[in-house]
């Protein structure tokens, strides 16, 4: 079996199936491998209906009261049994399509039913349950069971049975070619790598887990920072081949302006100004907090460059946002008289829109460039590129950046990030890249009012929302999910914005936002949402970047103890774009006091870095049930705060194996492991 097997040749799954499964992005062996966890969950001990809150997972021990009943319809067969708990509550079981528990549960047998226990009028119910016996659920009370990221259709049974039959084959692929030095595997007793992926699937226990996790966690950093210190190696010591000049444009935009900049914007302006002055080409990162007006700056950087007739180029991670600095863009340089053209490239224009953008950009000096990914398609030839710049920098791969950079005759690099995160990773994750920080908010931003409630203050909540929206203004909704998985409690957008259209008048316009959805779908809902037509948006965190709405004024966040607060806090950065008040509402559906004392710190602080060491202080080793990718990198297990300790590890072995590279034998193995490294790694590279 190889890394590449496409998916529909393993046992099982068919044409319904394959497309299941291609909706999660799996297509083949590996994807299936590399689809990992969203979060795990440990069974509850069991007890009666009162042991437990309503729409939680719950193990009520009880028996059936009387034989299972299946009723049977044009679309559906539904069988039902009542149950009765230790305490005499009775809480009805509904089963969709498996009419032969009819005959399977025995009357009076005492069973652990697991399920969503939910409260409908005065009876208590569980759609779907699984039950076990007693002897069958003691065993399950030590595991650990994966929670998979799922579609409607898609289920972690159907998951877990493809991926016990990957790891049983006879034949497994490529065991022996080891994705890091053997002598770190060694030297950290880390497992090898299939065993480590079974260990994160089907964990035994949760040393077993954490070990599978820790060696995966590990190769993902070795990967991405072995690959990012060859792409600035490539890059650095380059001699520049740039002239600038003094033209005086940056001061007249300056000038007209109609607000001062921030110390920290001049700051960071002057040091780009500086590198582009410099003998050699250069490589910056700005990390702004969430509104600290990065887009500015970065505008101010390529008129410095368009000044001396040379191109610029802003590569955004959404076209929404793309179309977003078009606009900003053409209108600063019309208040400020200046002749630049602006041209935007995104996918979704039409075949003679992009070729009249195409010839623009091949003829044009002193262009201002505006794109997505479009931008680095091969089709694309640019004119005398001086400087590129990409917006929301993890959104982006090294070799895309090095891509875009690579089309110009080696432009300066600018790097922009809206995540802060701790100076001490960020120095480790960026090496020989120079840092800039934008910690001040513009003086004309107001501090968003941040609250964290728990479900009893939810009609409140909703009241407020709903009277932000009669004044004229617009609320987001975010959820963890796209869909409700397997006995997960957290919010979903599809049923929950079902559930919102039945608490607001009709005539509040409500629409659902996920990342599952056609390009063009996101685009115009985001477009619509922007232009006033949608007064609340139900969303997953694919609103994090890509959409300014200065009319929005409300965000509130489900599940919000399930985030990391570098992401929650970029979340709140969406409202408080205008010059209303805005507010942050935070859904704690935590019981333990850590999670409240996680959440208090975006209540106390608006500052994106305090924050971010704060989120460091309070993540430990192993915290990582429950907790949210941060929002810095795409890794699809690794988690900058919470697994810093790797972090730092793998930037030291990277940094010897580097040093170490004067060898032919070692220099062959850094070219095997960066090969090897993009079959793990690929997908933020």
């Amino acid at each position: 079996m190889e890394w590449n097997t496409p998916l529909r040749s393993i046992k099982g799954v068919g044409e319904k199936s394959e497309r299941l499964f291609q909706k999660v992005g799996v297509c083949t062996v590996g994807d299936m491998l590399l689809y990992f966890p969203r979060t795990y969950e440990q069974y509850p001990q069991p007890g009666a209906v009162s042991s437990f809150r309503e729409g939680e997972a719950a193990a009520v021990a009880g028996e059936l009261l009387s034989p299972a009943k299946t009723r049977r319809t044009p679309r559906i067969d539904i069988t039902q049994a009542l149950i009765r708990d230790d305490e005499g509550a009775q809480v009805e079981c509904i089963f969709f399509r498996m009419p032969y528990l009819s005959s399977r549960l025995r009357v009076h047998e005492r069973l652990i039913f697991y399920g969503k226990l939910e409260k409908k009028g005065r009876k208590w119910t569980m759609e779907q349950p699984s039950f076990f016996s007693e002897e069958q659920y003691r065993a399950l009370l030590t595991s650990y069971q994966p929670v998979y990221p799922l579609t409607q259709g898609l289920t972690s049974r159907m998951i877990r049975k493809v991926l016990g039959q990957i790891f049983d084959a006879p034949a497994p692929f490529a065991e022996d070619e080891e994705m890091l030095p053997r002598r770190i595997v060694e030297r950290e007793s880390f497992l090898p790598f299939l065993p480590a992926l079974r260990a994160v699937h089907f964990p035994h226990s949760f040393e077993e887990l954490q070990n599978g996790r820790d060696r995966l966690v590990y190769q993902e950093f070795f990967s991405f920072i072995l690959q990012n210190r060859m792409g600035q190696k490539a890059l650095s010591g380059v001699k520049n081949p740039w002239t600038f000049g003094d033209s005086g444009e940056v001061e007249r935009v300056l000038e007209k302006l109609p607000y001062a900049l921030t110390d920290g914007q001049k700051e960071t302006l002057a040091m780009i100004r500086s590198d582009l002055r410099a003998p050699f080409v250069s490589q910056r990162l700005i990390q702004g907090d969430v509104g600290s007006g990065k887009t500015i700056v970065a505008f101010l950087a390529m008129v410095d460059a368009a000044a001396q007739g040379y191109q610029a180029a802003i590569m955004a991670p959404t076209e929404v946002l793309a179309k977003q600095h078009e606009r900003t863009f053409l209108e600063l340089c019309e208040s400020s008289g200046l002749d630049h053209g602006v041209v935007c490239l995104v996918g979704s224009m039409s075949a003679k829109e992009k070729k009249q953008a195409r010839e623009r950009i091949k003829n044009t000096p002193g262009l201002l460039i505006v794109g997505t990914h479009a931008l680095i398609q091969d089709t694309v030839e640019f004119l005398d590129l001086a400087l590129v710049v990409t917006d929301e920098q993890h959104r982006f791969g090294v070799r895309q950046r090095e891509r875009l950079a690579q089309k110009g005759a080696t432009p300066h690099v600018l790097v922009m990030s809206a995540t802060p995160i701790p100076r001490t990773l960020a120095l480790i994750l960026y090496g020989n890249m120079q840092l800039s920080a934008i910690r001040e908010r513009p003086a004309h931003r107001r501090k968003i009012k941040t609250c964290v409630i728990r479900e009893e203050q939810r009609k409140t909540a909703y009241h407020w929302i709903e009277k932000e929206i009669e004044e004229g203004r617009q609320a987001y909704v975010i959820c963890p999910l796209v869909e409700a998985g397997e006995q997960t409690e957290a919010e979903n957008v599809t049923d929950y914005a079902k559930k919102l259209r039945k608490v607001f008048r009709k005539e509040i316009r409500i629409k659902e936002l996920h990342g599952r959805m056609p390009g063009e779908e996101k685009t115009k809902i985001m477009e619509d949402f922007a232009a006033k037509h949608i007064d609340i948006l139900v969303s997953t965190t694919v609103v994090e970047v890509g959409i300014n709405v200065p009319n929005a004024t409300v965000i509130m966040i489900e599940n919000a103890d399930s985030f990391g607060l570098a992401q929650l806090h970029q979340l709140r950065g969406r409202v408080g774009r205008g010059p209303w008040q805005s507010y942050c509402i935070l859904m704690d559906q935590s019981r333990g006091v850590e999670k409240n004392e996680r959440l208090d710190v975006l209540n106390r602080s608006d500052d994106g870095f305090y924050i971010a060491e704060e989120d460091l202080r309070l993540r430990g080793p192993g915290d990582f049930f429950g907790i949210r990718q941060s929002g810095e990198l795409n890794f699809r297990l690794a988690d900058i705060i919470g697994d810093a300790k790797w972090l730092s590890m793998a930037a030291d072995d990277v940094k010897q194996l580097l040093e170490d590279a004067d060898s032919k034998e070692t220099e062959t193995e850094i070219q095997k492991l960066l090969e090897r490294g993009k079959t793990f790694c690929g997908y933020i590279l």
